[in-house]
């Protein structure tokens, strides 16, 4: 049920991080509103980033994974895609902010003369930006409840504008209409067998030092907490016991909300928040979704070949996508990690036989990409299920050019500017574009299906939209080569006529797409191409 009465006003909860990064706040973020969620309250998270980039666009996928992106064409925190997977509803730009965007704001206003000549300041003007954010969601009046996470970690230089601005808030808000939740780590030592909470003391004292008191600690571990050890942390760090929840280390970030629900965090923040809410929490759906997750009937091998392999959060969305169509088809899918840059004409039947399926995954630039277009070459030839997004698609198109239409030297003028042959080209509005952020075709796109496609039979219906992220595309001058020859477009924007998505008709299971689909996966609702590919997978291994 939603706030009624004197409870109407959006209330709101901080998440902060210490010890170490990584801990997982973007998880507990996603798992509480779960919780709340179920409960029937309207939730939603926002993510506030301390790096100055002023946005992800720019970042190499080495430095920050993968950049996550909304319908309204915002370039994101991953941490984005886990709120979408976990709540099945969608953010926006008002989703995430960096420290960059918020001096970029801030500047732009001084230079337009709205500070009418006072001198500039961390304090007020920084924070005051950074509190119009924070409420900006809270304004819509859409949500009861509304989680922000705080990046980085309690004592970084970077994040103490943020904190300060939240103890601000606390103030302005007023009691039982804000809490805060820490983040730490309870590690144990092997050589003395023990938990140790020291850790954790300081980083409450150091938000302490930030005039923050955490309302509630949330303890990673890999071990269970005795009663004592609560009782410890809780004395040291000024809570109360029943505010000390443990996070124990689970098999999958999917049982998270239940193990938060086991050690009732949702009942917790309820009380502090003074919330009423009598309605118990329904996680069947969710429940449902574990039980096909973990006890798959069938199992896959999907060889995923990218570039960033050695980081795999620069494929997050693509991993969880798979778990999402995997337990949709009660299967487990095994990713085998290839690096597109170790794959050759010789080397590719050794990297690829055995596998059921694969997947060339998107990206940016030269390097590695005579791999993928060998590695397409392979499962077109040899009948595997294949499945291109975004560069992968382009490979395809580029493969598909120099080994069946007959043109060797064709290419994307993304990597050769003078080819003979570019199948793949610059966008026409992209052509005088300069600066390199936010300057993509970003967001969600309307796309026509083919009436006789494979997509349309996936999707089940004729009109899509989707979200993208690029700045080549199909060339259009080529089209009737490439039908002529037997590659089938799939799906068009009706706008411009873009090519979205193309198929190979007499091939099992081939399609690429110039969009994303990954990005719109979340539990309850899998991607149907996903759903699609890892059911061709299951046949191609039947076989």
């Amino acid at each position: 049920m939603s706030l009624s009465g004197k409870q109407k006003k959006t209330k709101y909860i901080f998440v902060t991080g210490g010890v170490t990064s990584s801990l997982g706040k973007g998880i507990i973020a996603s798992s509480l509103a779960k919780l709340l969620q179920s409960r029937g309250l309207s939730v939603t998270i926002q993510k506030l980033d301390p790096y100055l980039n002023v946005d992800p666009g720019t970042l190499n996928p080495y430095e920050h994974g993968e950049c996550y992106v909304t319908d309204d064409g915002a370039e994101t925190d991953l941490d984005l895609g886990h709120y979408e997977r976990f709540l099945n509803v969608q953010t926006s730009q008002a989703n995430n902010v960096t420290t960059g965007r918020i001096y970029y704001n801030v500047l732009n206003k001084e230079r337009r003369g709205d500070f009418l000549g006072k001198t500039v300041q961390v304090i007020p003007h920084i924070t005051d930006e950074i509190k119009r954010h924070i409420l900006l969601l809270g304004s819509t009046g859409k949500y009861d409840i509304i989680i922000t996470e705080i990046g980085g970690c309690v004592g970084d230089i970077e994040s103490l504008p943020f904190l300060e601005a939240v103890r601000q808030l606390k103030w302005e808000l007023g009691d039982n209409n804000m809490l805060t939740i820490h983040l730490t780590l309870i590690p144990y030592l092997k050589s003395a067998e023990e938990l140790k909470t020291k850790p954790t003391q300081h980083s409450v004292k150091q938000l302490q030092e930030s005039g923050l008191q955490p309302d509630i600690l949330v303890c990673r571990t890999e071990h269970h907490l005795p009663q004592d050890i609560r009782k410890k942390i809780a004395l040291f760090c000024n809570v109360d016991t029943k505010s000390v929840i443990e996070a124990i280390d689970a098999k999958t970030i999917y049982d998270v909300p239940i193990l938060m629900r086991k050690e009732k965090l949702d009942q917790r923040v309820l009380y502090m928040l003074d919330i009423y809410n009598d309605k118990d929490s329904d996680m069947s759906k969710w429940e449902d979704f574990l039980k096909r997750h973990k006890n798959p009937e069938h199992t896959v091998k999907i060889g995923l070949i990218g570039k960033y392999v050695e980081l795999k959060d620069a494929y997050k969305s693509i991993i969880e996508s798979f778990i999402h169509a995997g337990a949709e088809n009660k299967c487990k899918v095994e990713l085998v990690w290839i690096h597109s840059e170790s794959l050759d004409a010789e080397k590719v039947e050794e990297s690829l036989s055995g596998l059921h399926g694969v997947l060339v995954a998107p990206g940016f630039g030269e390097r590695g990409i005579e791999g993928k277009i060998a590695a397409v070459k392979y499962v077109r030839e040899n009948n595997i299920p294949f499945f291109g997004i975004c560069l992968g698609m382009q490979m395809a198109v580029i493969e598909f050019a120099r080994n069946v239409i007959g043109w060797p030297s064709a290419h994307s003028t993304e990597m050769e500017k003078t080819t003979e042959y570019p199948v793949i080209d610059l966008m026409a509005d992209q052509q005088n574009v300069e600066n390199k952020g936010g300057t993509m075709r970003l967001g969600a796109y309307n796309c026509k299906l083919a009436e006789k496609s494979l997509a349309k039979k996936i999707y089940g219906k004729s009109k899509i939209s989707e979200r993208h992220r690029h700045r080549w595309e199909f060339n259009n001058k080529f089209r009737k080569d490439y039908e002529t020859n037997g590659m089938t477009i799939g799906g068009t924007n009706p706008e411009n006529d873009l090519v979205e998505i193309i198929e190979i008709d007499s091939h099992p299971f081939f399609i690429g797409v110039q969009f994303h689909p990954e990005l719109k996966s979340t539990v309850m609702q899998p991607h149907p191409i996903f759903i699609s590919f890892v059911k061709a997978a299951m046949d191609y291994s039947k076989k």
